[in-house]
């Protein structure tokens, strides 16, 4: 089974922490990332102005922000299959410490 490489075209804000994602297949995903805003890398975008600087990679076509933070662009795609268990995960980030 050949594996499908996942680009992210095009963002836009749809709310508090939601972005509409859309994917080069032409998949669009409502998104809202703050059930996984945990942890040293994720936390910070808690804060809306940090939030707020996403950007599109264009060299790996996927979401970044400035501090380092980012997602496989198949786990955005995959988003309704995912996001569950990325959201238990992430609040074992914060409880985890240094």
């Amino acid at each position: 089974m050949p594996h499908l490489i996942t680009k992210v075209t095009g963002f836009e804000a749809a709310g508090d922490y939601t972005l509409r994602v859309r994917f080069d297949d032409r998949v669009v995903r409502t998104i809202n990332f703050l059930p996984v805003l945990h942890g040293d890398l994720f936390g910070p975008l808690r804060d809306s102005r940090i939030f707020a600087q996403v950007r599109l990679d264009p060299e790996v076509h996927t979401l970044v922000w400035p501090n380092g933070a980012d997602f496989d662009p198949a786990t955005l795609h995959d988003w309704p299959e995912a996001a569950a268990g990325f959201a238990t995960r992430a609040k074992g980030w914060s409880a985890a410490g240094p």
